[in-house]
């Protein structure tokens, strides 16, 4: 494929996108990642879109939201590894609330499994996965279809979330930034998510790395609202990223990164707890010798599913660069 037949290509996904990562635009022109890059770059400085952390996205500064046909073929394994991970979390007998999303999708294919679990959520997907599920007691909330991503919307939605009292929100969005928290692009979205936040003793964000560093129009989740990000970890170049989990990280998130060649006893046996460590490495950045948190350098801010939950639950990169 020449260089204009696949600029012309990466234009057209980007526009019918919205927003999509350089791994997958790579996928689909068949070409490196390295070659892709430069493309975007090229398509840029034409004013033709933006460059983003791993990705392009529509000019203009605001990714705008895809639709769920959209969201459904971006970023398939990594959504895969962060559900894993995340269904963790969720022991048998607890009482969660489940936001919309092509990510929390995936969590509750995987929550199906949870014996005594009670979910509440606004979304007909996370309700659809559940649907079978023998021991699983599935809430849904009022409001108006927003079809687009198949979710209740509105004050209806809103409305039944008050007085509701639950153990954890498990949450994603169009993108995440140290500043501003957790955002999306619609208003009522935005709204019902905040409903959710509030409804929830902890917030759990499910975001892959393309996100990070990308700001859309309404903010749902402030950063010291945010209890943990599970997230993907990001190709080693991908240094902007690296930058925002560590700015997270030091606003006191905990962070917990799935990988797909990752050793899953990597971090057993580290402390509990949250606390910001400004001087933990994160992916892509460089260790030096001695750091905190033992062998290897890894703090308990970032942790393993052997120190998140019972039992194992997926695989945790050691976030050694490589």
């Amino acid at each position: 494929m020449f260089a204009a037949e696949r600029r012309q290509l990466i234009l057209e996904m980007v526009r019918a996108n919205g927003a999509v990562s350089l791994r997958e635009l790579a996928r689909v022109v068949q070409t490196s990642e390295v070659t892709v890059r430069r493309d975007v770059r090229a398509l840029e400085a034409e004013g033709l879109l933006d460059r983003r952390h791993g990705g392009a996205v529509l000019p203009g500064g605001f990714t705008r939201e895809s639709g769920f046909p959209q969201k459904s073929h971006l970023s398939t394994a990594e959504k895969t590894a962060i559900a894993d991970l995340a269904a963790g979390l969720v022991g048998e007998g607890e009482a969660i609330v489940v936001g919309a999303g092509t990510t929390t999708q995936e969590l509750a294919r995987r929550l199906a499994r949870v014996p005594g679990l009670t979910v509440v959520t606004n979304s007909l997907l996370v309700a659809q996965a559940l649907a079978h599920a023998n021991r699983v007691e599935v809430v849904m909330t009022g409001g108006t279809l927003r079809g687009s991503n198949y979710a209740l919307v509105g004050s209806g939605a809103e409305q039944s979330l008050q007085g509701l009292r639950v153990s954890r929100a498990f949450l994603s969005g169009s993108g995440l930034t140290a500043e501003r928290g957790l955002s999306t692009s619609n208003m009522l979205s935005a709204s019902v998510d905040r409903a959710l936040v509030h409804a929830a003793a902890e917030v759990v964000v499910l975001a892959d790395h393309t996100k990070l560093g990308s700001d859309t129009m309404f903010q749902t989740v402030p950063t010291e609202l945010i209890t943990r990000l599970v997230t993907d970890e990001p190709p080693v170049h991908d240094e902007r990223a690296a930058t925002e989990l560590q700015a997270l990280a030091d606003q006191g998130v905990e962070i917990t990164v799935a990988g797909p060649d990752a050793d899953p006893q990597a971090g057993d046996g580290m402390p509990p707890g949250r606390q910001a460590r400004p001087d933990m490495p994160l992916p892509g950045q460089r260790r030096t010798q001695g750091g905190h948190g033992g062998p290897g350098g890894l703090g308990p801010q970032l942790r393993s599913a052997a120190a998140m939950a019972e039992g194992p639950v997926g695989r945790v990169a050691d976030l050694r660069r490589r």
